[in-house]
């Protein structure tokens, strides 16, 4: 089985700007990486990370370093990666509904 067969992807979740999830790398696969920086979209995919458009690597947990944090804003259009504003408002209305924040 190859390194990235072994790669495991979180649900999406979201807070009201935008969505994320993490991906879990065999930690033998996460030797290979750098540490002390966040990777570029080619590098996260050239080790086999597959995932849609828009999404970007913002933060390094030190304690696992072989968890990559990914997000994207909300309304994103997956294929193009580009934020599309009826998506937007669509995505922000959906995460007001699902915690009940009050409409202003």
């Amino acid at each position: 089985m190859s390194a990235a067969s072994s790669i495991e992807y979180s649900e999406k979740y979201a807070d009201d700007m935008n969505e994320y999830r993490h991906v879990i790398l065999p930690k033998e696969l996460a030797k290979q990486l750098p540490t002390k920086r966040l990777l570029s979209e080619a590098e996260w995919r050239g080790i086999g990370v597959q995932q849609s458009r828009g999404w970007q690597h913002y933060a390094i947990h030190r304690p696992e370093p072989h968890i990559l944090l990914f997000r994207r804003p909300l309304g994103t259009d997956p294929q193009t990666g580009r934020v599309d504003p009826a998506m937007e408002a669509q995505a922000r209305e959906e995460y007001k509904n699902q915690f009940g924040i009050p409409r202003k």
